[in-house]
């Protein structure tokens, strides 16, 4: 950057450095600097009011040099004021951190100084990486990563990279990428975070990072390398045709309620930073259920949002981001506005106008579920299509029809006011949750490692257990298990629109029917590459690369009439009392397709089967078209009729 910081940060000059930080309470802030080591304290500086921002420019520092902050004024956290100068507080726009964040109690006692207990921050020069256009189109697949569980297993990752983002870099990961055609990896949050209070004491740690203390220094322990070995993996990635989305959490910080910790936002000027009750100005807004909110609306933050974003694109071209409980960045004090300003500007910032933005769109807040009310182009996480598929997979009355309108892109929810293309990202499973073996294998979560007696996480996983709850020997049971699995994949993979799924659930990963395995960093989340199951790996690269090969699945359009025909067992289209069967088990979705393979238009047709035995389907068009069966061996002659096993989904192609 050039010239004096406008709001916060800090700016390189020949001289040292200058200093800002933007506070509108606080009665005066000083800078801290700190030795090489990061435990002694060498200087403390007043800093200048500059209106709400406070500076201060130091000579005789650069790169290396380790420093924090103290906010001095009034201690009323009645009246959301919790100014405190025994806390060393984190800069907001920190790019690195000496160390991770681990809690401890006193840092949210008042008057007990922190700075031994303070991670600081480290003055970084920044190194712009080479721009270029985002890699990865709407309708492709993304792959969600949390690095540490994903990485901390594989055999073939030096030890000292596993855990890692440069492991994502490593060719027999990127080998296993390709192999089942990933566009997308997401990662999981990697900016640096704070286990929740009440993990230490039952000896658990988050191993997901979505609990941030600050939105740009990313975590020492999964990007040891900080900047460099983030732009360095998105780098080798993209060499191999992979884009990079990171998940971000903007939505509250890792500070939480009243009873929490004093680490940055909150001690620089929390009335500023994070919501309150209008006529409370001590009770912390709580639309995240995490004990905080932050005010996204507030100039300051959507500078700082802005800013944050902008930063990755410029230093390790990243090609999208994700965004926790999105409904929070179009916050205002009367609610979710799908025209605010933090969402506008995010649209058409000049570095972010191009990237992939991703929303997941609800909150615990009033009028917090926004489905399909997020601006163009912003894509979402679609849970009512997740639920959808889940409802027909589980065998649940009524679903044939809502199964073909997910299928088809879910117009209901994004073609209100004649929008004519979908926004989804229609998934499975996702960190929150079971994966996608749990889901087939468990009808009730099993949460007790969590330590809150099974209380945490969703009652209502719309599972199923295939008549054994949790883990089985009987071959039977896993065979019906592996079926299901693949039956789910195939559906998903022919939806119109962007799809997701969790890094291992296209080989059978299990978290032991935990639902919510956030602060199970240990073997319950990672991943043990031995026991993938490579049936499923090979069923999900097949159905990836017809996906790939056949241009009507990640085509952004509805599906039309024009497009599609829906189709009965018996050849003949669906009359409205099959679709209004409770408990039909059988549909054909034929479509007209581009066979990017020869660039010649063709038809394929989708024959999905959920009852527990076979069904005989006759093929369309009998004797006008010959009709193969697609298979992860080879195609065949499927004939004019064909058995689609029970539980099952077959693909023909029209020869």
């Amino acid at each position: 950057m050039e010239g004096k910081p406008q709001q916060g940060g800090l700016v390189l000059t020949p001289q040292g450095a200058d200093f800002a930080v933007w506070s509108r309470n606080a009665a005066r802030i000083e800078l801290c600097l700190f030795d090489a080591g990061g435990g002694k304290e060498t200087a403390r500086l007043a800093m200048e009011r500059d209106g709400d921002v406070h500076r201060v420019s130091v000579d005789g520092v650069g790169p290396g040099t380790r420093y924090g902050y103290r906010a001095h004024g009034t201690y009323d956290p009645d009246q959301g004021l919790w100014f405190d100068p025994s806390k060393l507080l984190a800069d907001p726009y920190a790019k690195q951190f000496d160390r991770p964040f681990h809690h401890d109690p006193r840092l949210g006692i008042v008057g007990e100084e922190t700075q031994d207990l303070m991670p600081k921050a480290i003055i970084v020069r920044d190194i712009e990486a080479q721009r270029r256009k985002p890699l990865f189109k709407a309708g492709g697949l993304i792959y969600e990563i949390a690095v540490k569980p994903f990485t901390i297993l594989h055999p073939d990752v030096p030890e000292g990279q596993r855990g890692t983002v440069a492991a994502l870099a490593h060719p027999a990961v990127i080998a296993h990428l390709k192999r089942i055609g990933v566009d997308a990896v997401e990662l999981m949050p990697i900016t640096a975070w704070i286990d929740e209070r009440h993990l230490p004491p039952l000896g658990l740690a988050n191993g997901w990072g979505y609990n941030p203390v600050t939105f740009m220094a990313l975590d020492p322990r999964i990007v040891p390398g900080g900047m460099a070995e983030l732009r360095e993996t998105v780098a080798a990635l993209h060499a191999e045709g992979i884009a990079v989305i990171l998940d971000l959490v903007f939505n509250h910080t890792g500070e939480s309620d009243r009873f929490g910790t004093t680490l940055s936002l909150r001690g620089l000027d929390n009335l500023s930073f994070y919501r309150h009750l209008p006529d409370r100005p001590g009770e912390l807004v709580n639309d995240t259920g995490t004990g905080n909110t932050v005010a996204c609306d507030h100039p300051y933050v959507r500078r700082l949002i802005l800013d944050s974003l902008r930063y990755f694109v410029l230093n390790a071209a990243v090609d999208g981001f994700r965004f926790d409980l999105a409904p929070v960045l179009g916050r205002t004090a009367s609610g979710f506005d799908a025209n605010s300003l933090t969402l506008r500007e995010m649209l058409t910032d000049d570095v972010l106008a191009d990237r992939i933005m991703i929303a997941e769109p609800w909150d615990i807040g009033p009028g917090g579920y926004q489905l399909g009310n997020f601006p163009a182009p912003f894509l979402e996480w679609n849970d009512r299509a997740r639920d959808d598929l889940r409802r027909y997979w589980r065998g649940d009355d009524n679903m044939t029809g809502d199964l073909a309108t997910a299928l088809a892109g879910s117009s209901p929810v994004f073609g209100r006011d004649g929008r004519t293309q979908t926004r989804s990202v229609n998934f499975l499973a996702a960190h929150d949750g079971f994966t996608l073996m749990d889901l087939v294998s468990n009808v009730a979560k099993h949460n007790d490692a969590n330590g809150e007696h099974n209380r945490d996480g969703h009652n209502e996983n719309l599972s199923w257990n295939n008549g054994v709850e949790g883990a089985t020997d009987d071959a039977a049971i896993r065979k019906r298990r592996q079926d299901d699995i693949m039956a789910l994949l195939s559906t998903l993979f022919a939806a119109r629109g962007t799809i997701m799924i969790s890094a291992g659930d296209e080989g059978g990963r299990s978290q032991q029917g935990n639902n919510n395995a956030y602060c199970q960093d240990n073997e319950i989340t990672w991943l043990d590459w031995a026991k993938l199951d490579d049936t499923l790996v090979s069923h999900t690269a097949f159905v990836s690369a017809l996906r790939k090969r056949f241009a009507v699945f990640s085509e952004m359009t509805f599906l039309t009439d024009d497009d599609v025909e829906w189709l009965s067992p018996d050849g003949t289209p669906m009359t409205v009392g099959q679709w209004q069967t409770p408990n039909f088990s059988a549909l054909v979705m034929v479509l007209k397709t581009l066979d990017n393979s020869n660039g010649k238009n063709s038809r394929i047709a989708i024959l999905i089967n959920r009852a527990q035995a076979e069904q005989t389907f006759a093929l369309p068009y009998a004797g006008a078209i010959r009709w193969q069966l697609m298979a992860p061996e080879k195609t065949a002659d499927a004939g004019d009729k064909l058995v689609v096993p029970a539980r099952s989904v077959r693909v023909v192609l029209a020869s």
